[in-house]
Formats: structure tokens, C-alpha cells, sequence
């Protein structure tokens, strides 16, 4: 009994907002026109069709003085995200007035209590589902101006736009039909109920796919890695991100092979960022050794030399020549320099270890390598 009680009082409030703004309407009237609508209350029909006429008009005046308005601020911006928006709006007006009259003309017809209810709950059910698609195009505009490189407020990355986009369009479609429902006197109670049960089950079904989801969900918003990124796993796959998806990220290595990774794994790796930090410069580190008789001065003026002169090198930061270690038949020091792209790290070490090596030959620098002598003490005695 309660379950049907609720379900009237959600029956009769259409109704009751029609018959409110009817009477309302009929009290208000001027008293030059009160003769001619008690006439067309003795005609319904044509009662209907006025009203539907008068409120068509009211709309197209409202939508009008609202794009005049509203139009010359919007002129005056730049971009096209308010015209858009506006154009939106106006429809919006309009619709809602248009549906407005449309109710109000079934309430003039007079019709029985079950057909006048119907009518009510269709009329309802087009105004919701226009407002509903009003709405998803508003918020999409948002997202595309917030995320546009031209606008000044821009605080959405391009990237993250299809998952909000995706948030956003689920949110307002629940929220339609949950309200859809309620209009057409049906309790969603039980529904929502049962969805929980599938959603658990579901959950436990595809528990990987969910972790997939929401990892990436979560990489998309802490950014760990964007597109064009050059990154390294804890697992040594080291390449460039060309994508990065709802349920897995993709990096193209040096070999032109693509990676698929799940975003599960993803969200648990350890990553290292070459592309990452203030800029996208990587520093290369080449190891050298030069015998001890070496002279360190020159060796260092040597390599300063060819490394400013280079012009795969960066000038800024500069180079740097560091001696490192006494080691067993060498001092080993290192050539620090910078270079504008991670991908660039392999072809230009193999450059500078054949410049080093032509280098050091034209100037008399050993770099000294691990030998072995051998001495005989005496030869075995020889067969007779």
C-alpha cells in the first residue's frame, strides 16, 4: 500500500504543476481578454491549440531576446566557446517553454484521468531527454574550451578530456533516467538494489579488467608520463609513449617494435622519466680510462675541446670533464654532456666514443687495456 501511495503522489506531480500554472494563469488574466478565454474553455481543442500557438510564440521571443542580449557580450570574447554555448542555450529556452505549453494544453483538453496522466508522463519524458542531450553538449563544449591551447584558463590536459568525458556523460545519463523513472511513478529502489548484486558479481568477474580501468584512470590524473615521453620500466623496457589508454599504455621501442602494457602493471612499475623534470634534455654519461702516465691536464683540455665543438652536444648545461676513480691499470674519468632528445642517447655515444678514440690516437693518449704475459720457466724435455 505504501509502494502504490508513493508511486500516485509521483503520478499526480506533473499534473498538479499543470493545474497550478493553469489556474494561475486563469486568475491573472486582464479582464479584456478573460471573455475570450471563457469561450475557448467551452471548446477545448481549440483552447489546446491556442495555448500551444501562444507559448510557441513566447518561446521564440525569449529565445530572440535572449540571443540579442547575451549575443553582444558573447561577441566581444574571443574563441567560439560562447557562441556555442549560447546557441545551446537559447535551444534550451526554447524547449523548456515549448514543453511548458505542451502541458498546459493537455491540462486545457480536460481529458480523463488515465490519458491525461499518460500524455503528462510523455510530454515529461521528451522534455527530460531534450534537456538531458542540452546538457551533454554543454559540458562537452566545456571540456573541449578548458582543455584548448589558445585559452588563457586552460587547466584540463588534452589527454585526460576522453575519460572526463566518458565521467561526465555517465553521470548526467543516470541522473536523466533515474529522474526519467521517477516521473513515469515507478520506484527505483528495487533496481537499484538488484544493479548493486550484477555490479558485484561483475566486479569479482572482471576484477583485472576493473584494476586495468582504474589504474588507468589514475595515471591519466597523478600524469606520471605523457605522449611523446621516452621512459624506462623496472623491467627494462625503455621506449616512447604513443598512447595512453583506458586499459593498457603502448611505447614504441628503439626497434620500432610496439609494447602493449597493462595499466595494472603500469600503476605498480617503477618508472624512470627521460623525458621528464625541467626540460626534456637527457644527459649522457661516456666512460673513459687513460694510462697513468697520461697527462690529466691535457687529457682534460682534450676532451673540453671536442665536446664544445660537437654540435650534438648542448652548450647549455656544459659539458663537464670528471675523473672518477685509480683504478687497476687505468684512471677512469667521464664525459658528462647534455643532449636535446632521450632518443637521441644511443647514436650520438656511439659518435662520441669514435670521436674519443680517433681523438686520443692523434694526440698520444693511451687507453690502456687489460694484458697478459706469459713466461715460460723451462720447456718439458723433449720425446726421444
Amino acid at each position: 500500500m505504501a509502494d502504490e501511495e508513493s508511486k500516485k503522489d509521483s503520478v499526480d506531480t506533473s499534473s498538479q504543476v499543470a493545474e497550478e500554472m493553469f489556474s494561475d494563469i486563469k486568475s491573472n488574466l486582464p479582464e479584456a481578454i478573460a471573455p475570450l478565454w471563457q469561450s475557448l474553455e467551452s471548446n477545448p481543442w481549440l483552447l489546446a491549440a491556442a495555448v500551444i500557438v501562444i507559448g510557441v510564440i513566447i518561446a521564440k521571443v525569449a529565445q530572440w531576446l535572449f540571443r540579442s542580449v547575451l549575443g553582444k557580450l558573447a561577441s566581444r570574447t574571443k574563441g567560439d566557446f560562447d557562441d556555442e554555448l549560447l546557441k545551446v542555450l537559447a535551444k534550451g529556452l526554447y524547449t523548456l517553454i515549448f514543453y511548458l505549453s505542451l502541458l498546459l494544453a493537455i491540462e486545457a483538453l480536460q481529458l480523463s484521468a488515465s490519458v491525461d496522466t499518460f500524455l503528462k508522463r510523455f510530454v515529461a519524458t521528451l522534455l527530460i531527454i531534450s534537456l538531458m542531450v542540452k546538457i551533454l553538449k554543454i559540458t562537452g563544449l566545456s571540456l573541449q574550451a578548458f582543455s584548448h591551447n589558445e585559452n588563457r584558463f586552460k587547466f584540463i590536459e588534452e589527454r585526460t578530456i576522453p575519460i572526463l568525458d566518458i565521467t561526465t556523460k555517465i553521470l548526467i545519463v543516470g541522473a536523466g533516467l533515474y529522474i526519467l523513472i521517477l516521473s513515469w511513478g515507478i520506484n527505483p529502489a528495487a533496481w537499484l538494489a538488484s544493479a548493486g548484486i550484477i555490479g558485484i558479481a561483475v566486479g569479482f568477474a572482471a576484477k583485472d579488467t576493473l584494476a586495468n580501468l582504474f589504474s588507468g584512470f589514475f595515471i591519466v590524473a597523478d600524469s606520471p608520463y605523457q605522449l611523446g615521453d621516452y621512459i624506462i620500466l623496472d623491467t627494462g623496457e625503455r621506449g616512447r609513449v604513443t598512447h595512453v589508454g583506458i586499459r593498457s599504455t603502448r611505447l614504441l621501442t628503439r626497434d620500432d617494435v610496439e609494447v602493449t602494457i597493462p595499466n595494472s602493471v603500469m600503476g605498480n612499475a617503477k618508472i624512470v622519466n627521460e623525458s621528464g623534470g625541467p626540460w626534456e634534455k637527457t644527459r649522457i654519461r661516456i666512460d673513459v680510462g687513460v694510462s697513468y702516465d697520461s697527462d690529466l691536464e691535457l687529457v682534460h683540455d682534450v676532451l673540453m675541446e671536442m665536446a664544445n665543438n660537437n654540435k650534438d652536444l648542448c652548450s647549455n648545461p656544459e659539458p663537464r670533464v670528471r675523473f672518477r676513480a685509480f683504478a687497476g691499470s687505468s684512471i677512469d674519468l667521464q664525459l658528462m654532456a647534455w643532449i636535446e632528445r632521450p632518443e637521441q642517447k644511443g647514436l650520438i655515444s656511439h659518435k662520441l666514443i669514435m670521436a674519443i678514440h680517433k681523438l686520443f690516437n692523434e694526440k698520444g693518449i693511451e687507453i690502456p687495456y687489460s694484458k697478459q704475459d706469459l713466461y715460460v720457466k723451462e720447456w718439458p724435455n723433449s720425446p726421444e
